[in-house]
């Protein structure tokens, strides 16, 4: 299983989202982090088996929430650009590199 490592704006997103969840219904932030570290896992497991979006860029859904966890396989581990909503503005993590 390869390691992986948030880009900080990722890392921001995953947190203001958690956030959000737990002021709309106590404990369904856990639930969005379990499904979301759940994406993780799967895309650790099998990074090149989840569909390119754009460039080197793929994505791999996260379960009952319309969220998507956008990566770049690196050569030593997984690189997490987005944990984006699938409704937000297409292409906003378009600018964002290796830290």
């Amino acid at each position: 299983m390869m390691p992986y490592r948030f880009h900080p704006e990722a890392l921001n997103e995953f947190e203001a989202a958690t956030r959000y969840f737990a002021e709309r219904q106590p404990g369904l932030e856990l639930r969005f982090m379990s499904n979301v570290e759940a994406a993780i896992q799967r895309v650790c497991e099998a990074p090149r088996r989840w569909r390119i979006l754009e460039g080197e860029v793929r994505c791999c859904l996260v379960h009952v929430f319309p969220y998507a966890v956008l990566y770049v396989v690196e050569p030593r581990d997984v690189l997490i650009v987005a944990v984006m909503h699938c409704r937000r503005e297409p292409g906003y993590w378009r600018s964002r590199s290796a830290p």
